[in-house]
């Protein structure tokens, strides 16, 4: 394809053909784009072949039917059917912005505006005009502009012509108006004095606070003291207790939305603090107790396109998450919970890894991060739900549009807080840089404080209460995505935050998966969220500077599901192209430095895993539903292995950012447009580099090392600096240990559980099976994984 230059109407472009094009060498853009797009002119009809075939078939028609078109025709006018055209981003082979669908016109006007942070190596960046469709799009034209011509920060503002596949324009005059400006990373920073992570739907908040919490309970002197700046010591907090307190001390609403929500659930087993009247009850008889108080209880649940509840079909659902029990648990008390899609705006809803639902094995132990939120971003949090809700009820009213209920605009189960005097609400009104002060929950020179951000992925599918007009869309920070307006500032604040470090991440997720479209072997898999890539550069970039950084990454052993199966194991094969890539841009920087013969690509990012072993104490009653000893499960038993399930979701940089929520590091939470996810970002102002000019001993210090403890079962003194060599040589040599542990025939009692992800790294950065460890123990299935024939949206 020819490529396009800027061109006026006076102007004639000679063909060029395709074979003389110079090929120009891709270049790395590490940055921003701020990308707009105003409009296009002289687009061809690219629908006149649907037309001819309707006037065709019109012509089949018999005689009175084209009489009596022909008399009703004078009394109306002939609609004109034309391309609806959209334009689409590539760069280095992903997309990366698409703008709206403007139907029915060949001179379309977009100005649209997209900000699109980059991490790909690219000789171009093309925009691709198509006309959409029913089923697809057709291409229109694209036009090319060579990264060259913006590297240097030169913002380009001009016509474009438009050129189809063979490099010539499809109307003399195509033509689209666009303009482009880049940024680099290094010009980036995440701000941690006021203004949070840019470009997102909610801002930063001030005056909050924050709790962060390991698993759903952590038993008082289970874990080592952790001493804090000022003389403080950091508490190990008891997430689930707190959320029974909360419940119970609730005045006027409690609203609930999650994945699942199991009625049958105990809060608190091993209380720490005296439990008020109802503190013993279930969350479902919990949640039934406060509404007959008068509070109002709202549930949101996700819905199982694969779980029934009805007379002619009982299933408990692939994921078997009880939302259908749970929704009959509540439907004839005051308590109302809604079921609703993950993603409303997509298709494939009902798909979900299948899981191991075998009875005979113990369930593995999970390992979650949590976090409350007081203060200001309490109440974006709330808007979340607000919108998510009034979707689901519409969504649910749609399906029971026979029930009068069907036409009101409105819902009242929401409570309208800002009518309630003595309930401090945001001001509609003044809505000040900091936020509003009578919100505040600590004061700015309070030691403790926290500065708080609400991040999403979602779209106009999942939520009521987007903007409608692009304008109006754009200043609250939403992209345009064809039909739908997207909110992908998760992702955002992944990136900003990873640019921004300057001596370590540490990151505990479920998944960790992306960058595609730099895999060594397979880069058409979609998943182009930009984390992986980022991690990379980011330690290129030290080692460039001959500086110290390093990445630690805990994630499970397997994700959830049965190892062996074709969905498992391509997303195994995902993470291994993605640890491939990573590594082998590492392996290159060291190359490039000359420090190849000196030092590893391990001794700056590793990965690690959780496992377990249990020797028996006596012997185990013989049972009925004993698995036979040839099975997985029954080597599992007889072995005493198991993995601790990694199912958390959070980053921290730097021991003075922490990025916490629902969103795994894989493209399905990443998108915008898939999963609904919800996290937080956070930090203490007073506990920084900048304000210590040293390592800052605050908060998200002090839940670092007590993740560490709990995963390392010790406290080392070069554990204080992890961006070191010592450090990370010192994790790996105690990771190694307990995998060798885990591993070995005689069952032997674990002090720590993190182990090494079992994969072998050499020098140059290729990713390789551990001799002698191919496959999971017990269980089976390949480490590398083994692409499959799933559709890559499934498990990306």
């Amino acid at each position: 394809m020819a490529c396009s230059g800027r061109f006026n109407r006076s102007e004639k472009m000679d063909d060029v053909p395709l074979n003389k094009i110079p090929s120009l060498k891709p270049v790395l853009l590490h940055g921003s784009l701020e990308v707009w797009i105003y409009e296009a002119r002289e687009l061809p009809n690219m629908d006149m072949v649907s037309e001819n075939l309707r006037q065709c078939v019109t012509l089949l028609k018999t005689c009175t039917m084209r009489i009596r078109r022909v008399e009703r025709s004078h009394h109306r006018h002939h609609k004109i059917i034309t391309s609806d055209p959209y334009v689409s981003i590539q760069v280095g082979g992903a997309t990366v912005a698409q703008t709206r669908v403007i139907s029915n016109s060949q001179d379309p006007h977009w100005n649209e505006h997209f900000h699109v942070d980059l991490a790909h190596f690219a000789s171009n960046v093309e925009f691709t005009v198509k006309d959409n469709d029913v089923f697809g799009a057709d291409l229109i034209g694209t036009v090319k502009i060579p990264v060259q011509n913006f590297l240097d920060g030169n913002k380009i503002d001009d016509w474009f012509q438009v050129l189809n596949s063979y490099g010539k324009p499809p109307k003399p005059d195509s033509a689209l108006r666009l303009s482009i400006e880049f940024r680099p990373a290094e010009a980036e920073a995440l701000c941690k004095d006021g203004g949070g992570v840019p470009n997102t739907y909610f801002p930063l908040r001030k005056g909050g606070m924050v709790s962060v919490y390991q698993d759903a309970h952590v038993g008082n002197g289970l874990l080592p003291e952790i001493r804090l700046d000022g003389g403080k010591v950091f508490e190990h907090g008891k997430c689930w207790e707190d959320i029974c307190h909360a419940i119970l001390e609730a005045h006027h609403l409690v609203y609930i939305t999650g994945w699942s929500i199991y009625h049958k659930v105990k809060l608190v087993r091993e209380g720490t603090r005296q439990l008020p009247e109802g503190g013993d009850l279930n969350l479902g008889d919990l949640l039934k107790f406060k509404s007959q108080e008068g509070v109002r209880v709202l549930l949101l649940v996700w819905d199982d396109k694969t779980s029934h509840q009805n007379m002619l079909l009982k299933t408990q659902g692939v994921m078997q998450t009880h939302d259908e029990e749970t929704k009959k648990f509540f439907k004839h008390s005051s308590v109302q919970c809604v079921l609703a899609p993950r993603y409303a705006s997509s298709k494939l809803s009902w798909f979900k890894q299948q899981t191991n639902a075998d009875a005979h094995g113990p369930r593995q132990p999970w390992h979650d991060l949590h976090s409350k939120i007081e203060g200001p971003a309490a109440y974006d949090i709330l808007t979340n739900f607000e919108q998510r809700w009034r979707k689901a009820i519409k969504l649910h009213k749609f399906g029971k549009r026979f029930r009068k209920a069907a036409h009101r605009d409105t819902d009242d189960s929401l409570i309208k807080i800002e009518r309630i005097s003595w309930i401090l609400s945001p001001s509609a009104t003044q809505n000040p840089p900091d936020g509003d002060p009578k919100l505040w929950v600590s004061k700015e020179n309070d030691q403790d404080n926290w500065h708080v951000q609400v991040f999403r992925s979602i779209d106009s599918g999942s939520v009521k209460g987007f903007p409608k007009s692009v304008q109006e869309a754009q200043n609250q920070n939403l992209v345009c995505r064809k039909n739908l307006l997207v909110d992908k500032s998760i992702h955002t604040a992944y990136v900003k935050a990873i640019r921004s470090a300057q001596h370590f991440i540490y990151i505990e997720n479920q998944y960790f998966l992306g960058s595609s479209y730099n895999w060594p072997s397979y880069k058409n898999a979609g998943a182009h969220n930009l984390i992986p890539m980022e991690i990379a550069l980011k330690i290129a970039g030290k080692i460039r500077k001959r500086e110290r950084f390093a990445v630690y990454v805990v994630i499970p052993m397997w994700p959830e599901g049965i190892p062996t199966s074709a969905s498992v194991q391509e997303i195994l094969f995902w993470q291994s192209q993605t640890m491939g890539m990573m590594y082998g841009a590492i392996a290159e920087a060291l190359k490039d430095a000359g420090l190849a013969d000196s030092q590893h690509p391990q001794d700056y990012l590793n990965f690690y895993c959780l496992g377990n072993r249990e020797p028996k104490f006596g012997s185990d009653p013989p049972s009925e539903n004993s698995p036979a000893e040839n099975t997985p499960q029954g080597q599992a038993q007889k072995f005493r292995r198991f993995m601790i399930y990694v199912h958390a979701k959070g980053m921290i940089v730097d021991d003075e950012y922490v990025i916490m929520g629902s969103a795994n590091i894989n493209e399905r939470s990443l998108d915008g447009s898939r999963d609904t996810e919800i996290a937080m970002g956070s930090y203490q102002p007073h506990h920084t580099w900048a304000g210590k000019q040293r390592h800052p001993h605050g908060q998200i210090y002090g839940y670092r090392m007590s993740l560490w403890a709990e995963h390392l079962g010790l406290l080392d003194d070069c554990f204080n600096h992890p961006q070191s060599l010592e450090c990370v040589r010192r994790v790996n040599e105690l990771a190694a240990t307990y995998w060798h542990q885990f591993t070995a025939d005689e069952v032997i009692k674990m002090e720590g559980h993190l182990l090494k992800y079992p994969l072998k790294v050499e020098p140059n950065g290729t990713v390789l099976s551990l001799p002698g460890n191919e496959s999971f123990p017990d269980v089976g299935g390949k480490i590398l994984g083994a692409p499959g024939s799933l559709p890559d949206t499934l498990t990306t």
